[in-house]
């Protein structure tokens, strides 16, 4: 709970400061092991779909409690790939997302619906999901929150800024937190959609506090890939 509410803390900060703010947030099948009397994330696929079935509306309730001490509220939209492939869902969603920003006290918070998708589930976390939503937003920024300190070099010391994604993942190591599903490859071809698209991306640490602003302010946190079009307009 004390990393929702660091979260939600600086998320509102940049929401009460004029930014427009959408949160892209894994976590739903981890939040439902326990009730299963779980002590580690399922192998098995319908057993992670009823985890993120529990697990969703207790993740949600832990973003609105902790966004509600600062005077905003939160709205859930649950997408599957096949909602962003067809043209049609895209616009709908699309859509949503816009109505939803123009709320100055509302914070959109954005899942892959786990309970009835697979392809998350099996073959990738959230990473993918948070660069495409950057695109329909028309984001600015994406900010992928991770348990590194950015890109490590061969010397083990964080990389400030990459061009060269290319170069990048060679420094990719195969490991990845236990209940992760992704890792910092799934993170780097997150970034070359976005970036691809002109959606500066940056890749911190977010069991660290500030990581979040200091990526909005330009400061130097985590790892920043620089945009290769114009710039948009959110953050996510």
């Amino acid at each position: 709970m004390k990393q929702f509410r660091r979260l939600s803390s600086e998320v509102s900060a940049l929401r009460n400061a004029g930014h427009e703010c959408v949160i892209v947030s894994s976590g739903a099948v981890t939040a439902g092991i326990g009730v299963f009397g779980l002590k580690s994330r399922p192998s098995d696929l319908r057993m992670k779909q009823a985890c993120a079935a529990v697990g969703q509306p207790r993740l949600m309730r832990a973003f609105d409690t902790c966004f509600a001490a600062y005077g905003l509220r939160t709205a859930q939209l649950l997408i599957t790939h096949p909602d962003i492939d067809s043209l049609r869902r895209r616009e709908n969603a699309r859509q949503t997302l816009e109505t939803l920003l123009a709320v100055p006290t509302l914070i959109p918070i954005i899942n892959e619906n786990d309970s009835v998708a697979t392809d998350e589930l099996n073959f990738g976390d959230n990473d993918r999901l948070s660069a495409e939503m950057a695109l329909l937003a028309k984001a600015d920024l994406l900010v992928i929150l991770t348990s590194a300190d950015g890109v490590q070099g061969a010397d083990g010391l964080r990389i400030p800024s990459i061009s060269d994604l290319d170069s990048a993942m060679q420094l990719v190591r195969p490991d990845k937190g236990a209940n992760s599903v992704g890792g910092m490859r799934a993170k780097l071809t997150a970034v070359r959609l976005a970036v691809d698209a002109g959606v500066t991306t940056v890749i911190a640490d977010g069991r660290m506090p500030g990581q979040i602003p200091g990526a909005v302010a330009g400061d130097d946190v985590g790892t920043r890939f620089p945009a290769r079009k114009s710039p948009r307009r959110k953050t996510i």
